[in-house]
């Protein structure tokens, strides 16, 4: 994951949210961190005053802000103590004022008092040392900045990095970055004459980079092509011109922001560049601008093993090697500290990050200070061209801009030209992220615990056996002990640890990291990284249905009514080619495919894919199995090597599930995976309870065996579960669990079933029904969306599981209140919630009419009464009617295409209550006509592959086989393996 810095983090650990009412001095722990303020900014002031060339009035302003840093810096260490010391004092009988804020005051003045921090010693013995050294090495920092502003005042002018005009300092802002290497970080400098940047690096490399661009997009019009700041290079650090943001003023200008992000792809990926997340990009108008371009050259190590398949280490290590590496793409990260984020230059998009939780203070200024988390949202970036980016409309011009200088790139090569432009990066100096900042932040506030402060040495021992055992399981990660060693050490005093080295000529002249990078480009999978590049985008969004590019639908002009089981036939052969031609497979026997998956409740990302039914390896080794049982039924056409393809991906799915068994095993906890019956463990049951009843893959009962182990993890999943839908929720288990009790007779199974319904009586929010007495019910949404609606994550979906269950009958039906609540016969349909200020209908299976018809019609083959059925079919006439055609034309999956509308209409015409006009043989036709004029679109993003079951090819191939009329293959369109007995 990208390199953000952890000062974003941290300088809020322990602290206020922005948003709160900063207290007075008094109300806080301000005074008594004056007191070791105090000596070191006399230092400062001391040492600013003998700097040649800087006027006491800068010098003031140097001290002021330095000061300002190292309060803050000494209150994010050291809150947790002093918390601890206030609550002590207070349960102890020392504070005898008659009231908390009074007791706090009491507290307050014996800790400002001399010796206060001195009686802290025997506690915790290391604090004073360790946080002297942090204190002196920022104000050493300051005073080095200001010695090197001082002497370079006229040449910032001379070079053009500083405006002409009064260079006088009026402010500095120390702290941009992380600190590193004794306390250095970056630091915005103003003056009258405009603002300038202080890196202490070298910037060597921003030099070379900068010419690079320039010989490499000659015909670029300067105004709009993409650049790095100008730079004034010194010994060991430098100084950059300062870029504004500025947003876009029109379309035009759009488009050139976005070739941009194409071109400098286009660059990284030749450059092996890395860490180019959010904040080291500015929108400055049409032009992207780099401002930070240190990790360069990257080098990808070995892999190491991780357990779940060499088929799924090889895809993973080819997405590490692609487009995606550069940290410009979306992308959304599922590691500490980054669950759900997408940090990208490109991506980061506003409305679609997750909040963070952090540590902050709770009634600061009494003597019940505590320590809560909340939920912040992470500061706003200026990699933006836009107020509300439009990523999805300006796409296409990302990626034919990285198609055009990747084309320009190797004719340069081809022509011996290339070589010679790299060459100037030659002496420059290069960083390499070996691990994340959040990590390195995270381990930072452990070791300023009061715990690791009164016992530094057991603290240190976790920390190094923490980065060691990291190091086992991430390529990148030091192992060497004596380097774990000095991250420790720069942890305990404040610094993020940094690796860097000096690009020295190799034997042939250029340095051997710059012609590994250039090998790497060479040997790249062009293909891979357009597929990356064009299926990065849905990464950006947190729901499934990024806004799509304006696209022709896809309508056929003449339905060709012929021949229509032949070419269904062809269709579904073709499909099953197409996955067998673009697995990854491995010499273990396994396989997989890298495309976008959903992580529960974290959006999307690009992957190799997961173990699920929705996207993952489950659904698709479901399709083979059912490819395989209708082949054997003389339905299907054999596929050479799809048997064999089946087995590969079963082998997958048993290695990612016994990697994850072993894991439990261990002593380090795993987080839970989710319980739902699309994404997590209700998929992965109902999946091999279907594979058992199709008789292939492993025997009967190792495949009931699986299931039952998935079963035993569903209680601990449900109750650590982030949403209430079906998708990924507790409600997507409980059909599996009953089905596993019918066929083992275990009740254990229906006892669990029984234990989701009440979980979901708990979570439920009643509220009054739009008609009678009754209530009416939903759940809180995915992203905090709420009373949403329709099948995968609204309350028809959960309506339907909870209708399984006896002691939940009552909580179904009012669930089914608030979907009818919902219909608005002017549209006609339901409304989607996720759009509350514009009602729309979503003619989807996810959202809309089509899981809503999928429901009623399954609720309508399980009724028993005449106003049941009456009531079931009415909602079915409404859901046929209000999803055709609008469920027609976009794309040809499940999910939010037109195979679930077709899946539905088929239910309504058996029930006769289909839209006027429709007809099997006639709808057969209308679909089987656009895929083979259109080709098999999956997903709203048509040009991303996506090979999955309810979003991705795979479906569209398994609703072909179901077209046939003797096919008996269940549904997917709801998780129910169905009843235990032989298709």
């Amino acid at each position: 994951m990208p390199d953000n810095s952890a000062a974003e983090w941290s300088n809020r650990a322990a602290g206020r949210p922005a948003t709160t009412p900063q207290p007075s001095r008094r109300g806080s722990f301000d005074p008594v961190l004056d007191r070791l303020i105090a000596p070191i900014a006399g230092w400062l002031a001391v040492q600013l005053g003998a700097i040649p060339g800087l006027t006491d009035t800068e010098a003031d302003a140097v001290r002021q802000s330095a000061s300002a840093g190292l309060h803050q810096s000494a209150r994010i260490r050291l809150s947790r103590v002093l918390v601890l010391e206030v609550n002590a004092a207070r349960v102890s009988g020392q504070l005898t004022a008659p009231d908390a804020v009074s007791r706090w005051e009491q507290w307050l003045d014996t800790a400002a008092a001399p010796g206060f921090w001195e009686s802290l010693h025997d506690r915790y013995p290391t604090l004073r040392r360790r946080l002297d050294v942090e204190l002196v090495n920022g104000a050493g920092a300051a005073a080095t900045f200001a010695t090197r502003f001082a002497a370079d005042r006229e040449a910032l002018q001379a070079s053009g990095v500083l405006p002409p005009g009064d260079a006088t300092l009026l402010d500095v802002e120390f702290g941009s970055g992380d600190t590193h290497q004794g306390g250095q970080t970056v630091a915005m400098v103003r003056t009258p004459a405009g603002v300038v940047v202080y890196k202490p690096r070298p910037l060597a490399v921003d030099v070379a980079l900068g010419a690079l661009i320039k010989r490499v997009l000659p015909n670029e019009p300067a105004h709009t092509r993409i650049r790095v700041p100008d730079v004034l290079c010194r010994d060991g650090y430098g100084w950059a011109a300062h870029v504004a943001h500025r947003y876009c003023v029109d379309d035009a200008e759009l488009g050139a922001f976005y070739r941009g992000i194409g071109h400098w792809t286009a660059v990284m990926r030749l450059l092996g560049g890395s860490d180019l997340h959010a904040q080291n990009l500015i929108a400055a108008g049409p032009v992207p601008v780099v401002v930070d371009c240190e990790a360069l050259f990257t080098p990808i190590p070995p892999p190491v093993a991780s357990g779940l398949g060499e088929a799924t280490d090889r895809a993973e290590v080819l997405l590490g090697g692609s487009v995606l590496g550069t940290g410009l793409l979306p992308g959304r990260g599922v590691a500490l500290g980054w669950r759900g984020l997408d940090p990208s230059a490109a991506g980061s998009l506003p409305g679609e990050q997750p909040s963070v939780p952090m540590p902050v203070l709770v009634d600061e200024g009494t003597d019940r200070v505590r320590v809560a988390f909340t939920e912040l949202e992470l500061p706003a970036a200026e990699n933006h061209p836009s107020a509300e980016p439009v990523l999805a409309r300006f796409w296409e011009h990302v990626g034919d801009a990285f198609d055009e200088l990747t084309g320009r790139l190797h004719d340069l090569d081809r022509g011996g030209r290339l070589e010679p432009l790299l060459a100037r990066f030659t002496g420059g100096q290069v960083r390499w992220v070996r691990r994340t900042t959040e990590s390195y932040a995270e381990l930072a506030r452990m070791l300023w615990h009061p715990a690791s402060l009164h016992d530094e040495p057991a603290a240190k021992a976790r920390a190094v056996d923490l980065l060691t055992r990291h190091a086992a399981n991430a390529a990148e990660a030091p192992a060497e002990p004596d380097v774990i060693a000095a991250e420790v050490d720069d942890l305990l005093v404040g610094d993020i640890p940094i690796f860097t080295t000096t690009l020295r000529p190799g034997p042939d002249g250029l340095p051997e990291l710059v012609v590994g990078a250039v090998r790497r480009w060479r040997e790249a999978d062009q293909e891979l990284d357009q597929q990356v590049l064009r299926s990065a985008l849905v990464s950006a969004y947190l729901n499934e249905t990024p806004p799509a590019p304006i696209a022709p639908r896809l309508v056929p002009e003449q339905i060709r009514t012929r021949n229509v089981d032949r070419r269904r036939r062809a269709m579904a052969a073709r499909v099953i080619q197409s996955l067998r031609d673009t697995a990854s497979r491995a010499d273990d026997g396994t396989a997989t495919w890298i495309a976008p998956v959903v992580n529960a409740g974290l959006g999307w990302s690009v992957a190799a894919l997961h173990p699920d039914m929705y996207l993952g390896t489950t659904g698709i080794a479901v399709l083979l199995a059912a490819y395989q049982y209708e082949v054997r039924a003389g339905r299907a056409d054999p596929v050479a090597g799809a048997d064999g393809l089946l087995e590969a991906v079963l082998a997958t799915v048993r290695a990612a599930e016994d990697y994850l068994a072993a894991q439990r095993a261990t002593a380090m906890p795993i987080r839970p995976e989710p319980p739902g019956g699309y994404v997590g463990l209700g998929a992965q049951m109902w999946g091999w309870l279907l594979l058992r009843r199709l008789g292939v893959g492993p025997d009967p009962e190792q495949a009931l065996q699986r299931t039952r182990n998935l079963a035993t993890l569903v209680p601990e999943a449900v109750h650590t579960s982030e949403c209430s839908d079906l998708l990924t929720g507790p409600p997507g288990a409980v059909t599996a669990l009953l089905r596993l009790s019918e066929i083992d007779g275990d009740h254990e199974w229906t006892r669990i079933a029984a234990s989701i319904g009440e979980h979901m009586r708990d979570l439920a929010i009643l509220t009054p029904a739009s008609t009678g007495d009754d209530r009416a019910a939903w759940w809180p949404g995915q992203l905090d969306t709420d009373r949403l609606g329709g099948a995968s994550h609204g309350v028809t979906g959960i309506g339907w599981a909870l209708s399984q269950l006896e002691s939940t009958t009552d909580l179904a039906e009012a669930a089914f209140r608030h979907e009818e609540s919902l219909y608005e016969p002017g549209l006609p349909g339901w409304r989607d919630m996720r759009k509350p200020d514009r009602p729309t209908d979503a003619a989807a299976w996810c959202h809309g009419s089509v899981g809503i018809g999928i429901v009623a019609a399954d609720m309508l083959r399980r009724a028993t009464d005449p106003a049941s059925r009456e009531r079931w079919t009415d909602v079915l006439r409404r859901a046929a009617q209000a999803s055709w055609p609008a469920g027609m034309g976009t794309n040809h999956t499940m999910c939010h295409g037109e195979l679930g509308t077709w899946e539905l209409q088929q239910h309504a015409m058996a029930h006769g209550v289909a839209p006027p006009g429709l007809d099997h043989e006639w709808l057969d036709a209308r679909l089987l006509t656009g895929m083979e004029d259109f080709g098999a679109v999956a997903g709203p993003n048509r040009d991303a592959f996506r090979p999955g079951l309810l979003n991705g090819i795979a479906g569209i191939a398994y609703q072909l086989l179901r077209m046939h009329p003797q096919c008996p293959l269940p549904s997917v369109l709801l998780p129910d393996p169905g009843p235990d007995v032989p298709l």
